[in-house]
C-alpha cells in the first residue's frame, strides 16, 4: 500500500512538471509570433506613406502656359494712316498712361479737335488698352483669366451712368472673342457717340475706346461711320500684340492670326486693372 501510494505521489509531480516545461516552451514562440506581427504593422505604415507621398505629388495642380509674354508699347499699336482717320487733329504722339508693369499692362489716348470757327467743330478721343494675364498655378491658366476680364469689360461698357440707347454685338475677325458696345451719352457740350470695342487674343484683352461729338451746333458723327473704324483700329491692336510676340515688325503691319509660340514667363499676374479711360465730357471739355 505504502508503494503504491508513492508511486501516485510520484505520476502526480511528473504530470505537474510536464505542464511547466510545456508552458514555459510556448511563451518564446507566442514572443516570436508577436515580433512578426510587429515587423508586418511596420512595413504596412511604410508602404501607406509611401503612398500618401506619391499621392501629394501627383495631385499638384499644373497649368499650361500662357501663349502671350509680353505687349507692344499702347501707343504704337496704330499705324499713322489709323490714326489720322480716327484722330485727324490729334499731336502726333499719344499721352501715355502710367503703368508700373508694361509688360504686363499699358495704355495710350489721342484726342482731336477739328476747330471750324463759327459752324463748330468735331471733336474726336481715342484710348487703347492692353492687359495680358500669365498663367498661375492657383487662379487658372492665362487665356481663361483673359475671358473672366474681357467679360468684366463687356459689362462694364453697358452700365455707364447717363448711357442712352446701348447696344452689344459680337464682332468677327478680331481676336478670340469681341464685343463692340455703343451707346449715346448727352452732355452739356454736345451729345457723344460712344464706341467700345474688346477683344480678347489668347491670354491679352484689348479695349479700344472711341468717341466723337459734334460740338457748338456742328452735326453729330454717325455711330456707324465711328464703329466702322474703331473696328479697323482693333485689329490693328490685335495684329501688333500678336506681332510683339514673334519678333520684329512694325504697328499695324501684322497679321491678326495670333502666335502659338509658349509663353517664357508664367508665374504670376497682373496685380490690378488698368486705369479707367477718361470721360469723354471731360477731355472735349478741355479742348472745347
Amino acid at each position: 500500500m505504502q508503494r503504491a501510494a508513492q508511486r501516485d505521489h510520484d505520476g502526480r509531480r511528473t504530470k505537474r512538471l510536464n505542464r511547466v516545461l510545456l508552458g514555459a516552451a510556448a511563451v518564446p514562440v507566442m514572443l516570436v509570433a508577436a515580433g512578426c506581427s510587429s515587423d508586418s504593422g511596420s512595413d504596412d505604415a511604410g508602404s501607406d506613406k509611401s503612398s500618401e507621398t506619391s499621392a501629394s505629388v501627383s495631385a499638384s495642380p499644373t497649368v499650361q502656359a500662357a501663349t502671350y509674354s509680353s505687349l507692344p508699347d499702347a501707343c504704337d499699336t496704330l499705324s499713322k494712316g489709323t490714326l489720322g482717320d480716327l484722330v485727324p487733329k490729334a499731336s502726333k504722339s499719344g499721352k501715355q498712361g502710367k503703368s508700373d508693369d508694361v509688360a504686363t499692362r499699358g495704355s495710350c489716348s489721342w484726342s482731336s479737335l477739328d476747330n471750324n470757327g463759327v459752324k463748330g467743330s468735331q471733336f474726336r478721343w481715342l484710348n487703347v488698352s492692353l492687359l495680358r494675364f500669365d498663367s498661375d498655378a492657383t487662379r487658372g491658366e492665362g487665356d481663361k483669366l483673359a475671358q473672366t476680364y474681357f467679360d468684366k469689360q463687356v459689362q462694364d461698357a453697358q452700365a455707364v451712368d447717363g448711357a442712352k440707347n446701348a447696344k452689344a454685338a459680337p464682332v468677327t475677325g478680331t481676336g478670340e472673342a469681341a464685343t463692340l458696345v455703343t451707346y449715346d451719352l448727352k452732355k452739356k457740350e454736345g451729345s457723344f457717340k460712344q464706341q467700345t470695342l474688346v477683344t480678347r487674343v489668347e491670354n491679352v484683352v484689348v479695349t479700344i475706346d472711341y468717341n466723337g461729338a459734334g460740338l457748338a451746333g456742328e452735326k453729330t458723327p454717325s455711330a456707324d461711320s465711328l464703329a466702322k473704324l474703331v473696328k479697323k483700329a482693333a485689329k490693328e491692336a490685335v495684329a501688333s500684340v500678336t506681332k510683339a510676340n514673334s519678333g520684329g515688325g512694325t504697328a499695324g503691319s501684322a497679321s491678326p492670326s495670333p502666335s502659338k509660340s509658349p509663353s517664357k514667363s508664367a508665374s504670376t499676374s497682373p496685380s490690378k486693372s488698368p486705369s479707367k479711360s477718361a470721360s469723354p465730357s471731360k477731355s472735349a471739355a478741355k479742348k472745347s
